[in-house]
């Protein structure tokens, strides 16, 4: 009986945390995605630089894409100003948030669409951002975009 008491109260336990890594703060929810659209504002203006704002400015920071990962904001920078280097290949960019889950009070995950139109021909697919919270500022430390087109 002793026995399960003890897994009762651990599944309690476990449904309480899964469910609180799942709340996103309002305020933070409302950071993060008013920077998330600031860079789609800013890479539609052709601002790479403005852009790579939203990005933690680190040598921690990932991205992931078809070519792998590429570690640094630099690194970030240069890749997105090789891949995307006139406004023909920037395009127009879209953003869909499809969720935004809290894994702890400093670390969100957000998953999203994106879609660049293009007068050369059009791309889409779906991304995974990790956004950390430093200072009171949320920052993207880790980005996984595949393109689906």
């Amino acid at each position: 009986m002793k026995k399960i008491s003890i897994l009762w109260s651990l599944i309690f336990m476990f449904s309480i945390q899964l469910s609180a890594q799942e709340k996103v703060l309002k305020s933070d929810s409302i950071a993060i995605v008013t920077k998330l659209f600031k860079q789609q504002e800013e890479w539609n203006k052709g601002d790479i630089n403005a852009f790579m704002k939203a990005y933690l400015k680190s040598d921690k920071l990932i991205f992931s894409g078809s070519s792998g990962p590429i570690y640094g904001w630099e690194a970030t920078r240069d890749r997105y100003e090789k891949n995307y280097s006139s406004r023909l290949l920037m395009g127009s960019l879209t953003f869909d948030i499809l969720n935004l889950i809290s894994l702890s009070p400093t670390v969100v995950q957000l998953q999203g669409k994106f879609h660049l139109t293009r007068d050369t021909s059009d791309s889409s697919g779906f991304f995974t951002l990790t956004w950390l919270k430093v200072n009171e500022q949320w920052f993207i430390i880790s980005d996984h975009t595949s393109a689906s087109l």
